[in-house]
């Protein structure tokens, strides 16, 4: 199961109370304030893990819940600091801060068939940074710190200050150099597969891939890329038909695209009417994604019609960079590994 985006509820902990206490000793009977400090509460931080590739762990515990501090207690003894939670998220994690108190408000507010607001907060891309969600609550003053010569007996002691707390909405979005698209069954998880170290699943039907799938394409100089193979488009993705928004939202971060087409037509497609449609679709869900560079990789010249095809394809786009490939067989792959590499020179390359 593939989850990239969830919603949560987190809390910190309450800070602890200053203690009102007073040294009671055998040769001091009437001793002074010595009441110590409450703890501070336990913060809700968030951690980029590289081991995380989706937020799975929050499906069945969609909680982040921190320990209160202790109270102070005599002889100035600081009560002991509440423990942190620390939730491990994907590199590429959005994070919202969503306009319910509770998750059951937020379930309701969904239900009456209003929209949630979501106000964003954080995205983290850094791998090992951290993001405190929800701050501790800081503990309460003990009653010593409010001695003074004219008030010798305080008995006032501050109170713990409270922990924050909110539903919020994470959203996995994944990172890559260089992002696959393509149709359905034009090869992109074969292709994958084939220069890098990722297994994606392989089968002669729509949608084999459903969720994104990365693989680390390494150079002999040392330098590398990352490429993603996203769930393929459908017409109308950018209403969010088929896997609409869910592919369309995983390639906004991609420095670089690979349009990925059956050049032989095997799925009764034309290869040149595959290329209008996705930038179609890719232009109307956003300008940002239009503007971005991109390059035609023409696959399966191994079948029947391909170069007839490839030859047209030319004359309809005669500026543009095309790379004729087999993914099946490895015909032209070099090709396009050489050209990854430039591209990775050239500062598409991930720091």
């Amino acid at each position: 199961m593939f989850v990239d985006h969830i919603r949560i509820f987190a809390r910190s902990g309450k800070g602890g109370d200053g203690s009102a206490s007073f040294y009671r000793g055998k040769f001091n009977p009437k001793g002074g304030p010595d009441g110590g400090d409450g703890g501070d509460g336990g913060s809700v931080i968030l951690e980029v893990d590289p081991h995380s590739n989706d937020l799975r762990r929050y499906f069945y515990d969609p909680k982040l819940l921190a320990s209160p501090g202790a109270p102070g207690r005599s002889f100035k003894k600081h009560g002991k600091n509440g423990k942190s939670v620390i939730g491990k998220i994907p590199p590429g994690t959005i994070v919202y801060r969503v306009n319910a108190s509770s998750m059951a408000e937020a379930t309701e507010i969904e239900r009456s068939g209003e929209t949630l607001e979501k106000v964003f907060i954080a995205d983290l891309t850094e791998l090992g940074s951290q993001f405190v969600l929800c701050k501790g609550g800081k503990g309460g003053r003990g009653n010593w710190h409010f001695r003074s010569p004219v008030n010798q007996a305080p008995k006032e002691a501050e109170e713990g200050e409270e922990g924050e707390e909110g539903v919020f909405f994470f959203e996995l979005r994944c990172i890559a150099d260089i992002g696959l698209v393509g149709f359905p069954n034009a090869g992109k998880s074969t292709l994958l597969g084939q220069i890098s170290a990722a297994k994606p699943k392989v089968a002669h039907y729509p949608f084999t891939t459903l969720q994104p799938i990365v693989g680390v394409v390494e150079f002999d100089d040392v330098t590398r890329c990352i490429v993603a193979d996203i769930p393929g488009l459908i017409e109308g993705a950018h209403r969010n038909r088929g896997l609409g928004h869910e592919f369309l939202k995983h390639i906004m971060r991609c420095k670089t695209l690979l349009f990925v087409l059956d050049m032989a037509g095997s799925e009764g497609r034309d290869p040149i009417a595959d290329l209008e449609q996705l930038r179609t679709e890719i232009s109307l869900y956003s300008e940002e994604l239009a503007d971005m560079p991109w390059i035609v990789v023409a696959n399966k010249m191994d079948l029947d019609e391909a170069n007839e095809n490839l030859k047209r394809f030319k004359t309809r786009f005669p500026k543009k960079e095309i790379i004729p490939i087999s993914a099946q067989d490895g015909y032209g792959l070099d090709e396009l590994r050489e050209v990854l590499h430039r591209l990775t020179l050239a500062g598409f390359r991930r720091d």
